[in-house]
């Protein structure tokens, strides 16, 4: 709810204009309340000076001009209703003067009276205000449970408040988050570290080394360089597309998902498993490698996640308005309800940190669905396993992309 501006009223310097609400609106309050008593005043005054001045008052008594015969016959009746008439118009004048000046009187007084009313009322109706704003700035870091809790009827007050709620307990969760993530972080970076040292230091101190010794510590320390490795990019990743795209272009899940394949054939083969696809056209307006990362991650979870012989299922093809990337895969049985938490950073779901995963693939994904505007969905298959399923739009920002391929030529 946006209070009117003294401004709106009377062209005022920007520099005069008070920076307290409550001020403006006293001041608000009272020239509102002028103006309108001035056009009362102004109405009245015209109403009186629309009527007849025909009538005058001598000696206490009324005399209506023209109202008897008499007055028409008596000597000098013409003088006579000159003087009548110049009377009466003296005495309208006077009373409207007199009506003009008490008026006046009577203005200024209420506008004492409204200016003092005025900040009464603006003080009450400013006090939630005072009071959210007392209770927000209370409310740190360590104290984001707290919440405004609003009472009253259902106004623009409470909508307010609600809405601070709202937005302190998305803070909230985002904090509670941010603090897992780093937790986790660090965990996942302490480890390696740790054990980086400690094969330096056996190395040191083994006084009876060998080359190969040595050489079988440098691969060791290798893998493990290579490990973190892939996790800061995993990392750097999750951050870049939580930040949101910088630019959107057109890309094709299907050749994506096919470029996808052909790169994780080897380890698909390796492990004995069953490849079925069903690759159709579906174009997206994305970041191509964020993209590609996605589709990427989807298929490495897969195979990654799988039994020694299992089955992993790659779809992409349109939709009902929307461009779908689902993969599926055999696997372990997977808790329904533990569904929801795999899309959480550093989540495993029973496996370790030594076995090459980092917990990070389905959270990395989420992250990209996201940053499309893309909506992302899983369930736990009944035999084990998992389904994702992320559905682009086709429609961003007002740019279709059938449209634009059919303009392109491309079909």
């Amino acid at each position: 709810m946006r209070l009117p501006s003294l401004t709106t009223l009377v062209p005022v310097p920007r520099s005069l204009v008070p920076r307290r609400m409550g001020v403006r609106l006293t001041l608000l309050y009272g020239a509102l309340f002028v103006a309108s008593g001035a056009v009362l005043l102004a109405i009245t005054y015209l109403l009186v000076a629309r009527f007849p001045a025909d009538r005058v008052v001598v000696d206490g008594a009324r005399a209506e001009l023209g109202a008897g015969p008499e007055v028409h016959t008596a000597a000098g009746a013409d003088g006579t209703m000159s003087r009548l008439r110049e009377q009466a118009a003296r005495q309208h004048a006077d009373q409207l003067r007199e009506l003009l000046v008490q008026s006046g009187i009577a203005l200024a007084a209420m506008v004492v009276v409204s200016v003092v009313l005025g900040r009464l009322v603006a003080r009450r109706a400013l006090r939630p205000l005072r009071t959210m704003t007392g209770t927000i700035r209370r409310i740190s870091a360590h104290t984001l449970h707290e919440r405004l809790a609003a009472e009253g009827p259902a106004d623009e007050i409470k909508d307010l408040a609600d809405t601070v709620d709202g937005l302190l307990g998305r803070l909230e969760t985002a904090l509670d988050s941010h603090r897992r993530f780093v937790a986790n972080a660090a965990h996942e970076l302490r480890t390696p570290l740790t054990l980086e040292h400690a094969l330096l230091e056996e190395a040191l101190i083994d006084r009876d080394a060998t080359a190969e010794t040595f050489r079988s510590h440098f691969e060791r320390l290798l893998e493990i360089s290579e490990q973190q490795a892939r996790l800061l990019e995993s990392l750097l990743t999750l951050a870049g597309s939580q930040r949101g795209l910088g630019h959107r272009e057109r890309v094709d899940l299907a050749l994506v998902a096919g470029w996808v394949l052909d790169l994780t054939r080897p380890e698909i083969e390796r492990r004995g498993l069953r490849m079925e696809t069903a690759i159709g056209p579906a174009a997206v307006l994305g970041d191509p490698a964020l993209v590609q990362r996605l589709v990427s991650d989807l298929v490495d979870n897969a195979v990654g996640h799988n039994v020694q012989g299992g089955r992993v299922e790659i779809a992409t093809g349109g939709r009902g308005g929307y461009a779908v990337v689902a993969v599926a895969n055999t696997g372990a049985r997977v808790p329904p309800h533990e569904v929801e938490r795999l899309f959480e950073p550093f989540q495993r779901l029973g496996r370790t940190a030594g076995d090459g995963h980092h917990g990070l693939g389905l959270s990395i994904v989420h992250a990209i669905a996201l940053a499309h505007d893309a909506v992302i969905s899983a369930r736990a298959l009944p035999g084990g396993g998992l389904a994702v399923e992320v559905a682009f739009p086709s429609r961003i920002g007002g740019v279709d992309i059938a449209q634009l391929d059919k303009s392109a030529g491309l079909r």
